[in-house]
């Protein structure tokens, strides 16, 4: 489970206010990518923080709730599938993170980011932590805020585009997608670049 362990030790460093970054919809075959910064308050208290990905859609909604509550700070953007596909999904995965720590309305004096590289184009120290949306408090809570953002816009796709069944789905290339795109051909908010959308 993750902990506050990352963000205490820089607090004994002097650095009290660091952000978590993660990012949601980087594989789906259709919709936006949605990354979230997130800076706790030192003394903050959350149970059941997770990597998103592990909890339930309820649990997440709860979650959700309480993260916005307690943080002293959530910063969200969204990198559109016309800037996807025109700027490939790494670039655009960057972009989006880049994007929800400059989103902050508290400059973070820290950043910890999920995953294997930094976030270029910050003058912020980071760190990049691999599976970090499991064992660092502050991502776990970014990737929560991330999914559940991006869940909410796809589920109202749906009600646009209710042949592709983007409320069960959200976008992601299962066998039900799959089979939609077969028949229907895609949306306007299908990922042109990506395989399986023709």
């Amino acid at each position: 489970m993750p902990s506050f362990v990352y963000e205490k030790k820089l607090a004994r460093k002097g650095l009290k206010l660091p952000a978590g970054v993660d990012e949601a919809g980087r594989g789906p075959l259709a919709g936006p990518i949605v990354a979230a910064a997130v800076i706790f308050p030192l003394n903050c208290s959350i149970q059941g923080l997770d990597d998103s990905k592990k909890l339930t859609p309820r649990k997440r909604e709860k979650l959700f709730i309480e993260i916005k509550k307690q943080a002293l700070g959530v910063g969200v953007s969204m990198v559109s599938h016309h800037e996807i596909d025109r700027l490939n999904i790494g670039k655009a995965n960057r972009l989006v993170m880049r994007k929800a720590v400059e989103e902050l309305r508290i400059v973070p004096d820290f950043v910890l980011v999920d995953g294997r590289s930094r976030i270029p184009g910050l003058n912020i120290p980071q760190r990049a932590i691999i599976g970090g949306d499991g064992k660092c408090n502050s991502i776990a809570a970014a990737s929560i805020i991330a999914k559940v953002t991006r869940d909410r816009l796809m589920v109202r796709y749906h009600a646009r585009y209710p042949q592709y069944g983007f409320n069960r789905h959200k976008g992601y290339a299962t066998k039900e997608h799959l089979l939609k795109l077969s028949v229907h051909g895609p949306c306007p908010i299908h990922r042109r670049s990506f395989a399986y959308v023709t």
